[in-house]
């Protein structure tokens, strides 16, 4: 609210280490969002160069919360892979979506950690039910109080809907 600008997360040496805000090392950061619910603040970051999405507490301690190596695998945490992601929204719930570039999905990890394939399947334009959607590099994301999750689908020149249900 001052106008100061100071550094949340991260440092001055690219790469990918858990710590306290400037110890903490990510790769091409390109997505933030905070999760309203919680108290104190929470912040996810995309970490596309690390493929990992990475949780921030409101005192600087930065900690992987889903991802490890690149690729395409749904499960818990560090278990679950993601390509290059990038966009990411809260819901009301406490919910984290990733617009996941490289593979062409929208992922949905729970406050527990889970993650999980919401929609989109492979490299396209199909509107369909869950998998059987398709994306072409989806980037950024919304959510609305209802449950709905919009979808910039960068390489397809729209914006989609994806349904609570989806």
């Amino acid at each position: 609210s001052d106008g100061k600008v100071k550094t949340f997360a991260g440092g001055a040496v690219a790469g990918s280490k858990d710590g306290k805000k400037g110890e903490a090392q990510l790769q091409e950061p390109s997505g933030v969002a905070t999760d309203r619910n919680k108290q104190p603040l929470v912040a996810y970051i995309a970490d596309t160069g690390n493929h990992r999405i990475r949780k921030v507490v409101e005192s600087g301690v930065v900690t992987t919360f889903a991802g490890s190596d690149k690729g395409d695998k749904d499960g818990n945490g560090t278990q679950a892979q993601f390509n290059d992601p990038t966009g990411l929204a809260v819901d009301g719930d406490s919910n984290v979506y990733v617009a996941d570039r490289g593979n062409h999905r929208i992922r949905k990890i729970t406050k527990e950690g889970k993650v999980s394939t919401l929609a989109g399947s492979s490299e396209g334009y199909k509107d369909g039910e869950g998998t059987e959607a398709q994306f072409n590099g989806p980037t950024g994301l919304a959510v609305d109080s209802k449950g709905n999750v919009y979808v910039a689908d960068t390489n397809n020149h729209r914006i989609r809907k994806i349904t609570k249900e989806g």
